[in-house]
């Protein structure tokens, strides 16, 4: 990532159609994944166990070397998208406490037995292996934005005269504003600021404002009008958008508070969306959105430059690594359920105990998976966007 984001450096983010911003997207996601599965193999190699295959990418090998000092694989597959790390001592196709089980009762001698095997390790190492991979999206998401800051800036106080993030159901979105639109003028009157179009749009509750925007080089006018809300103990008219904020270099030093700052705050926000889809889903489930609406908004960020794009891929990044600690089969978090369970029972979980949490994990992890995906494909069929 970090030399992909060096070369973007020097370069505006090209005007893509909608095939090519599919592909960086997508490029973007699998870098993301990759140096995901690289946490695991470091925390791999550091713990004496033996890596067999690194890959990035799936499907036949395009390019493959075998490192002389540790044995293992390096391979580049044909579709780039995402990768693997595979260690010693997984099958990929049994469950952790499946496979610590069968090792134990293998009872091989000491001196049969080989330390690289991952099941040899003892739980803590084991468990430092499987949660190594998100700890690497949460570094990789604090090192984004750090370049994000120092190299094209960060939100100042001070807000662009462009869309933002759309409220659902709002004047501005029924009205057909999108994310990104800059907006020109309000009545025939064109504003030196963003926070002088606020101004007027705050002035105008209950009249109908024909603002004058462009969206991908074309000028459009749309008639919007504002409603009266209360906001910062004052009533004002709003049309249900977030402008986008203006961005500020910082110097090196600045950066990093900035960048921790910009990551808690990123942190914080999905897992209090996390718990209030859990405790309300029915008042925050429109809100939810899988890869088909982070590609609908990836293709929007990029139209925005690389301030806003980075900003959404160390997001993405984060959420990655939240995603997988949950403890659902199949990700990391399901593997470090049942480390957990052995660390405090001194013994792997019993074969009915694991099942019968593998198939509700996996139950509710489908129909998580399907209303994620039926979210997306309605948001498209309809027309809205992802927020």
């Amino acid at each position: 990532m970090t030399a992909c984001v060096t070369l973007a450096l020097a370069f505006s983010l090209p005007n893509f159609d909608a095939v090519g911003k599919i592909v960086v997207f997508l490029l973007m996601l699998s870098i993301l994944v990759v140096l995901h599965e690289g946490g695991h193999f470091l925390l791999a190699r550091w713990n004496g166990v033996r890596v067999n295959d690194f890959a990035v990418g799936f499907g036949p090998t395009l390019l493959k070397w075998t490192s002389k000092r540790s044995g293992t694989n390096y391979r580049i597959n044909l579709l780039p998208i995402g990768g693997y790390c595979a260690m010693q001592g997984e099958d990929g196709k049994s469950t952790e406490a499946e496979q610590q089980r069968e090792f134990r009762a293998a009872a091989l001698p000491a001196a049969a037995r080989v330390d690289d095997n991952f099941q040899s390790k003892s739980p803590l190492r084991r468990l430092s292996i499987v949660v190594a991979g998100p700890i690497a999206n949460f570094i990789l998401a604090f090192a984004i934005f750090f370049v994000a800051a120092i190299s094209f800036g960060v939100a100042s106080g001070t807000v662009s005269q462009q869309i933002g993030i759309l409220m659902p159901g709002s004047p501005a979105m029924k009205a057909g504003l999108q994310l990104g639109d800059k907006v020109l003028s309000i009545d025939g009157r064109s504003f030196s600021s963003g926070e002088a179009m606020i101004a007027k749009i705050h002035a105008s509750a209950g009249k109908p404002l024909t603002i004058a925007y462009r969206r991908a080089g074309t000028d459009r006018t749309v008639r919007v009008t504002p409603y009266l809300a209360k906001v910062d103990g004052k009533m004002v008219g709003l049309i249900g958008f977030r402008p986008i904020p203006t961005f500020e270099r910082v110097g090196f030093v600045q950066a990093f508070p900035v960048a921790a700052e910009e990551f808690a705050n990123q942190l914080v926000g999905q897992l209090t969306g996390y718990g209030q889809l859990i405790t309300h889903p029915a008042q925050h489930a429109a809100s939810i959105s899988g890869v088909i609406g982070m590609e609908r908004a990836a293709s929007v960020y990029q139209d925005l430059g690389w301030g806003p794009y980075l900003s959404l891929a160390a997001a993405i990044s984060i959420a990655l690594g939240v995603l997988n600690l949950f403890p659902f089969p199949a990700l990391d978090g399901g593997r470090a359920v049942f480390i957990v369970a052995e660390m405090l029972r001194g013994r792997p979980v019993e074969p009915e105990k694991e099942a019968l949490v593998h198939v509700t994990g996996f139950a509710v992890l489908m129909v998580l998976m399907v209303f994620v995906a039926y979210h997306d494909i309605a948001n498209i069929v309809t027309g809205k966007g992802v927020f």
